[in-house]
């Protein structure tokens, strides 16, 4: 994922395990004999922040590197970043990027 990212341009990113569920729902286990409902699945979540005219590229890069085709390959959401700031330098979107 992460050289994937690097083709189209993407320097940094923020990777946070996370837990979770989807339309999968979740998922029983055993334990000493007893069986249990396991509610929220381990996942990762990244957070990239770019400009506008590369979010089509990096859709694309994130979804080539991790579809497999099964049931919890994840989903892609896009939002509209209002300002950045990069605290060190003050720097002010595009440039805090």
């Amino acid at each position: 994922m992460r050289e994937a990212l690097a083709d189209v341009g993407i320097e940094g990113m923020t990777v946070s395990e996370v837990k979770g569920f989807g339309r999968q729902k979740g998922h029983t286990e055993l334990y000493r004999g007893a069986e249990y409902q396991v509610d929220f699945l381990p996942k990762v979540k990244l957070e990239i922040a770019t400009h506008a005219d590369n979010v089509e590229r990096v859709v694309e890069a994130i979804t080539k590197a991790a579809q497999t085709g099964k049931i919890g390959d994840g989903k892609i959401f896009v939002y509209d970043l209002n300002q950045a700031v990069r605290i060190r330098t003050g720097e002010m979107d595009a440039e805090a990027l």
